[in-house]
């Protein structure tokens, strides 16, 4: 947990109004993560933090490259990801989040911020990820065989148990 304590911002010395951040994330910021689906990137993160009195306003502006698998080819590629993204911070008697307000003690010390710039780099990435994404070419020699397969004669899709089936009579 060492790697993520720089992102642990000190409110309680703030004074209110804007203040800016910035964070280069590494590879290893991804391993810190239990089962993180990004093993390989450099992201960088600005992040401006706007202290109110009875609340705390972050806007995360996320830029920069991660490595995933194609989805298409299966081979690897760094994938380009922007993303701009908000969180609200208020006060409670105790800490909990939902969709989109986080709950904090009033009087905490200090907010780390990885977890969520991590979930939002995670939201940054497409639901398909091909290498089209990063303006490059699949591998031709997978292509290959995808085009052999939308080429291939199409069998007798008859299914001996659904005949079966069919030819029983349930009726009594």
């Amino acid at each position: 947990m060492e790697v993520l304590d720089h992102f642990s911002i000190p409110v309680s010395g703030l004074r209110n109004g804007l203040h800016p951040y910035d964070f280069s994330i590494g590879e290893d910021f991804f391993q810190a993560f239990e089962a993180s689906p990004i093993h390989h990137g450099q992201v960088n993160v600005h992040l401006d933090f706007d202290k109110r009195e009875d609340m705390y306003v972050i806007m995360f502006s996320i830029d920069g490259k991660i490595e995933v698998t194609c989805d298409r080819c299966l081979d690897q590629f760094d994938l380009p990801i922007e993303d701009r993204q908000s969180l609200m911070v208020k006060f409670d008697e105790k800490a909990w989040e939902d969709a989109e307000v986080v709950f904090i003690l009033k009087g905490t010390q200090t907010l780390n911020v990885a977890k969520y710039i991590y979930e939002f780099i995670n939201l940054a990435i497409p639901m398909t990820k091909t290498h089209e994404d990063a303006g490059a070419d699949c591998n031709p020699e997978m292509l290959k065989y995808l085009d052999e397969k939308d080429e291939a004669p199409v069998e007798d899709s008859s299914n001996p148990f659904r005949d079966a089936l069919r030819d029983m009579n349930f009726e009594n």
